[in-house]
């Protein structure tokens, strides 16, 4: 009799039904992770850079986590960055380096960056990126005295550069400095006709008085001993003439393992600094991320299996959140809807 009623008393009890966990929530644009993905990836992008400047995070455009498998996601980021003042060859450290102002005629960098994600390990898999100037309308409209970057190849700005480095070597006692590449320029009319120029340097194996017998036979320092510099030029053409050139050498740096390309370092042997840019900076007023940074493969939109793979994620995603919300027990207000993540990010300098 006992055993019945205990029967009778257990099958009387309320069955739960087991609900299926929903799926995490989407990352959105600045939590902790999502920028965590972005500092690697701005190291990533400035690491292997082989021109121009320093870029620094402007702000997380767009995050997509693809899981992969247990502690295994693949994550697209969409980045806006800002060019610093510190050359890709500067061993400062990108947190001291100072965000180009907007009245500077800022550059401004657009990546996509495909990461893995092992472990709670980031690495950087694919790197897609551009940049480019503000527009002068824009510049001249909020600071219309402010001048604009000139052409890297500009009759003024090569002849000043050549200038500036002649007499910089004419008056040093250390090693004949050699042109690497023009970083940028600005050419102002008023209230005097000034040309400024920024342009890299590297140290050669020959002292600048030796420099004066034969220019042409000095080489850069072999990579045991390479030391690479940057300078800036100022001339005043009008009303009276006046030249001001400081350069500052870095000293020797080792190569680290991502950033090959020093090691191979091939520049121009003449004093022409025409033959300072690279072809693809000929006519053009900034250097261009996409010159080292071109991979297809970073956007989640370039690859047609990873795009299913993206669509069938969120398929899924969806499905899973309905059906949890429809079955769970937690109580929701009327007309909830899951809001997407927040994204686009803060801004961390000034709007683009």
């Amino acid at each position: 009799m006992k055993a019945l009623v205990a029967l009778i008393l257990l099958v009387q009890l309320p069955i739960h039904k087991a609900v299926p966990a929903a799926p995490p929530a989407p990352l959105g644009c600045d939590d902790p992770e999502s920028v965590a993905a972005a500092e690697a990836a701005v190291n990533y992008i400035n690491g292997h850079s082989h021109h121009g400047y320093k870029f620094a995070l402007n702000r997380i455009e767009d995050i997509r986590v693809v899981p992969q498998g247990p502690n295994n996601d693949i994550i697209f980021l969409e980045l806006d960055l800002l060019e610093t003042t510190c050359p890709i060859l500067s061993p400062t450290p990108l947190a001291n380096c100072t965000v180009r102002s907007f009245a500077e005629h800022a550059v401004e960098g657009d990546c996509d960056v495909k990461l893995q994600k092992v472990d709670g390990t980031l690495s950087v898999l694919a790197s897609k990126c551009h940049s480019h100037a503000d527009s002068s309308e824009d510049i001249l409209k909020v600071c219309p005295d402010c001048p604009l970057l000139a052409s890297l190849n500009n009759t003024e700005v090569l002849g000043t550069v050549s200038a500036a480095l002649n007499d910089y070597n004419s008056k040093t006692t250390d090693s004949y400095l050699r042109l690497l590449e023009i970083g940028r320029a600005k050419i102002q009319y008023h209230p005097a006709h000034t040309v400024v120029a920024e342009f890299a340097v590297g140290a050669t194996n020959c002292s600048a008085e030796e420099a004066k017998a034969n220019a042409g036979a000095c080489q850069l320092l072999p990579e045991d001993q390479s030391n690479f510099g940057f300078c800036t030029a100022v001339m005043v053409k009008l009303p009276s003439q006046d030249l001001q050139v400081d350069c500052q050498l870095y000293g020797h740096q080792v190569p680290a393992p991502h950033i090959p390309w020093l090691s191979r370092v091939s520049y121009p042997t003449g004093q022409d600094t025409s033959a300072g840019l690279v072809p693809s900076a000929v006519g053009f007023i900034n250097h261009n991320l996409g010159l080292s940074h071109n991979n297809p493969v970073a956007s989640e939109s370039s690859s047609s299996e990873i795009l299913r793979s993206m669509l069938s994620a969120k398929s899924v995603t969806k499905r899973a959140v309905a059906e949890a919300a429809q079955h769970d027990k937690v109580p929701r207000p009327v007309g909830f809807v899951p809001l997407p993540p927040p994204c686009p990010g803060k801004i961390r300098h000034f709007d683009i």
